[in-house]
């Protein structure tokens, strides 16, 4: 359960926007259920508001999570200009974006049997088409995006209590992300390692069948040529990332780290990259994307 701040403190805001079909509705009721004031489908332009009534609460309604959908009249300069003035006021203002694949977003809306908000006369493609490029400014903006492709509404709850569920904004959560370049890019990845350079493990007729949890493999994975060097180096550069995301206030940061089939090496090096974070007491989620998939 979330703690009350102190009615001195301005209130939060956190901004769910996204792909329509994407899951706002469930991280919404995931923040209702975190005790956050949830507000659904409200106009860019009545933010100011929102926090205005909220701060006469004096610490009742310390968290408010306002769901803005692309219906609203001049969407992205609306949004994008209100964080920046309500920013401008000192208060801690967040932006989430639920993004999915486009397969993704045609199958769940073939499901419910609905229209696409914006497809108009055409097809539903040309819906999600339009609506991602009229997100595009708002995503690049985003502090926390993600990718719901592969999740249930159940694992996207579980998500996003686990980056709200703690009333602590002091620290940085790092959420890394294993996964096979063959199977493609996390979409909602902040940083990808590339570790293809590395002897595949797929090529050792023991080590084939195991995956990079197993002690065997993940012992030939760090003692290859450039595996230390590596982590040693992008430990150094992470943590001037997390100096630096702090700095601006960005709480979350997805690193992924990729191989070919996201199997053996990538498995083995975002394990190591994570126990080297632990120690740096940051939070640390480990998600292998793609093992199993072979």
């Amino acid at each position: 359960m979330t703690q009350t701040r102190s009615s001195d403190l301005p209130p939060e805001i956190v901004i769910v926007t996204g792909m329509s079909g994407a899951g706002r509705s469930t991280a919404a009721r995931a923040l209702e259920d975190l005790e956050w004031f949830v507000v659904d489908n409200l106009p860019p332009g009545l933010l100011p508001t929102m926090i205005e009534l909220a701060g006469r609460t004096h610490g009742a309604v310390p968290r408010v999570a306002a769901v803005v959908d692309v219906r609203s009249m001049a969407f992205t300069e609306d949004l994008l200009s209100t964080v920046e003035e309500v920013r401008g006021q000192g208060i801690l203002a967040r932006i989430v974006f639920l993004e999915a694949s486009d397969d993704s977003l045609v199958r769940r809306f073939e499901a419910v049997r609905r229209p696409h908000p914006l497809q108009g006369d055409g097809r539903l493609t040309d819906g999600i088409s339009r609506e991602r490029e009229l997100l595009r400014a708002v995503r690049g903006e985003a502090d926390l995006v993600i990718d719901t492709s592969q999740l249930n509404v159940h694992q996207l709850k579980t998500k996003v209590i686990g980056f709200f569920g703690d009333a602590e904004e002091a620290h940085l959560r790092a959420n890394i992300v294993s996964f096979g370049y063959k199977h493609g890019l996390p979409v909602d990845a902040d940083l990808v390692i590339d570790c293809r350079f590395l002897p595949n493990p797929h090529w050792v007729p023991d080590l084939r069948p195991m995956n990079g949890r197993d002690a065997p493999v993940r012992e030939y994975v760090l003692a290859q040529r450039g595996a230390k060097e590596l982590l040693d180096a992008y430990t150094e550069v992470l943590r001037l990332l997390v100096a630096g995301y702090l700095r601006e206030g960005k709480h979350y940061m997805t690193l992924a780290v990729g191989c070919t089939g996201g199997k053996h090496r990538s498995v083995a090096m975002a394990e190591e990259f994570s126990r080297r974070l632990h120690e740096d007491d940051l939070e640390v989620h480990v998600v292998h994307r793609d093992l199993g998939r072979e």
